[in-house]
C-alpha cells in the first residue's frame, strides 16, 4: 500500500481542536487535540464517555483530511487521544505515522491505554525518522478502581522511554498502593504521573500520599482543563 492510499483510510472520529494540553508534561502549551472514536475499555470514572458506544462517530475523516486539519492549527504540540486512538491496527499506525511527518508538529503525544500493544508504534519511533524525533507515549495504567486492571499489557511498560510519561489514575487509596506496587515491579524508563480522580481523590489527599511514601520521582498530575472550565466541558 502507497503513502497515497494510506491518506485514504479513513477513521471514526469524535473532534479535532485546539485549546491548551490540559496535564502531563507539556500542560499549558497549546496544543491540537485529534480525538479518535472508540474504546476497548469502559473504565468505571472515564470523562470522555462520548466517545465510544453506545454513542456514534461524530464523523469519519481521511488520514489526509485529520492531517490537513492539524496542519491548519499549526500548533507545535499534538495530542492523539480517544477512545483509545490505537485500537484501529494499522490505520492506527498509519495516522501516528502520517501526523509525526507534519512539518508544523515537534511533539506528537499519544495517550493510550495499556490494554494495546505498544510494540509496533515503538518500532515505528525506531525506524522512522519522524516519528523517532516527535513520538512519545502517555500511557494511563489502570489500577483496580478502574475495573479494567487485569486488561493491562505488562510488556507495555518495559517498551516505554525515558521521552514517554506513565499516567496512574488514582481513586482512592488502594489504588495509591496498586500504582506503588507497579513501579516497584516493573522497570519503566518513563516519567510516573499520579493523577487524582476528579470526584473521590481530593489533590491534597493525594499530596499527602506521595509525601507520606517517601517517593521522589513521581509527579502530581493535575487537570487544569477541568480548573479553567467547568469538569464536563467538551471542546476545550
Amino acid at each position: 500500500m502507497t503513502v497515497a492510499d494510506h491518506r485514504t483510510m479513513r477513521l471514526p472520529m469524535v473532534e479535532i481542536f485546539q485549546t491548551v494540553e490540559g496535564e502531563g508534561a507539556k500542560a499549558g502549551f497549546p496544543t491540537t487535540f485529534v480525538r479518535v472514536f472508540n474504546c476497548n475499555l469502559r473504565c468505571t470514572w472515564c470523562d470522555t464517555t462520548y466517545s465510544y458506544a453506545p454513542h456514534q462517530p461524530a464523523f469519519y475523516a481521511t488520514i489526509g483530511e485529520i492531517v490537513a486539519q492539524v496542519d491548519g492549527y499549526g500548533n507545535s504540540y499534538v495530542c492523539l487521544t480517544g477512545g483509545e486512538p490505537l485500537m484501529h491496527g494499522e490505520k492506527s499506525l498509519a495516522l501516528v505515522k502520517a501526523l509525526s511527518e507534519v512539518s508544523c508538529v515537534q511533539d506528537l503525544h499519544v495517550e493510550t491505554n495499556g490494554a494495546v500493544s505498544l510494540a509496533p508504534f515503538v518500532q515505528l519511533r525506531q525506524t522512522e525518522e519522524d516519528a523517532g524525533g516527535k513520538l512519545r507515549f502517555v500511557m494511563d495504567w489502570k489500577l483496580p478502581a478502574s475495573g479494567e486492571a487485569e486488561r493491562m499489557i505488562a510488556e507495555n511498560l518495559s517498551l516505554l522511554g525515558a521521552q514517554d510519561e506513565l499516567k496512574f489514575v488514582i481513586a482512592d487509596e488502594r489504588d495509591f498502593q496498586a500504582a506503588c506496587e507497579v513501579l516497584d515491579r516493573c522497570q519503566t524508563a518513563a516519567l510516573p504521573l499520579f493523577s487524582p480522580v476528579w470526584e473521590t481523590m481530593p489533590p491534597a489527599r493525594l499530596v499527602e500520599l506521595i509525601l507520606a511514601s517517601g517517593r521522589k520521582d513521581v509527579k502530581l498530575n493535575m487537570q487544569i482543563h477541568k480548573v479553567i472550565w467547568h469538569p464536563e466541558t467538551r471542546g476545550v
